[in-house]
């Protein structure tokens, strides 16, 4: 039997709570105030006869029961808002909406593609798309925030609940602009990088290890200048009007190199691939628009970047 003392209000703070990794925060996302939200994570933890959140330092972290719990409630909420959707889709003869959460390279270089061969199929289906760092997306959607993630495949300790379809695999680079004083070759790029504002992606984020390992492997243990950012917008706009070099994911970059407005330096950054796909809730089943929209993502990554 359910406990009926568990109410929406509980699930909702909760997965809040635990998203934003403060009380405050939550509060103030969910617009009431601290003491209540405090009171509501009290009254679920008294219902379930376990701590969810412990303390800190000066914020909380989830506990083991309450990771436990987040994946069920989560579940659970989502399953709620589908049912809403279903029951609003019979009313205004609606398809369902579509969420989905795009990393910045796939926001850019898939889904104008997918997007376009979805939209030929007249399905009628509202899309939302949500573009932002791996960890964030992930998040969304095992709140139930988001349908469907395409993106770089997690830890394993991020994918429980999940599944995860690889479409294509990709690496990282370090663009510059045209006439960049380390593309005369006079040195080697690592030697010559400490000279120069690095724009780095942001801690975090599925590449920032991977690209701190290729330069420590590199002799480049630390960096004077850096600046955390996966803005495509900022980073382009910066690295063509100064001598910064902006170590990102190729396909953020590829129409820019394609069109000779960045250049790629010389660096082998092989070892710094990746699995990019599809990501689910394991015991969620798509609905007819969103396994349409997973198709036409399919073949966008097919087109534009065959697998080798």
């Amino acid at each position: 039997m359910i406990d009926s003392r568990v109410k929406f209000r509980h699930l909702h703070t909760f997965l809040e709570v635990a998203r934003q990794k403060s009380v405050v925060k939550a509060a103030n996302v969910l617009h009431v105030s601290q003491p209540a939200v405090t009171k509501t994570i009290r009254e679920l933890e008294e219902a379930l006869g376990v701590a969810v959140f412990e303390r800190e330092g000066r914020g909380i972290r989830i506990t083991r029961y309450g990771e436990v719990f987040l994946r069920h409630a989560g579940a659970a909420l989502s399953a709620l808002k589908q049912g809403i959707d279903s029951v609003s889709q019979e009313l205004s003869d609606a398809a369902p909406p579509v969420r989905v959460g795009a990393l910045p390279t796939v926001s850019t270089r898939i889904m104008p593609r997918a997007m376009t061969l979805f939209l030929q199929e007249a399905t009628g289906s509202r899309i939302k798309i949500v573009t932002g760092e791996n960890a964030v997306l992930l998040e969304q959607l095992r709140v139930g925030d988001l349908d469907l993630v395409v993106g770089r495949l997690a830890a394993p300790e991020k994918m429980t609940g999940f599944s995860f379809e690889h479409l294509y695999s990709e690496q990282v680079v370090f663009a510059v602009r045209a006439g960049h004083p380390l593309l005369d070759g006079s040195r080697s790029v690592f030697e010559g990088l400490p000279a120069y504002t690095v724009l780095m992606p942001t801690r975090g984020s599925v590449i920032r290890p991977v690209v701190e390992q290729l330069l420590i492997a590199n002799g480049v243990g630390n960096l004077p200048t850096q600046v955390e950012t996966v803005s495509h917008a900022f980073g382009r706009a910066f690295v063509r009007a100064s001598d910064a070099v902006w170590i990102i994911s190729q396909g953020v970059v590829s129409n820019d190199l394609a069109e000779g407005l960045l250049v790629a330096l010389p660096v082998d950054t092989s070892e710094t691939k990746g699995p990019v796909g599809l990501t689910l809730k394991a015991d969620t089943p798509p609905s007819a628009p969103q396994a349409i929209l997973m198709q036409t993502i399919r073949q966008a990554a097919e087109e534009i970047m065959p697998r080798r």
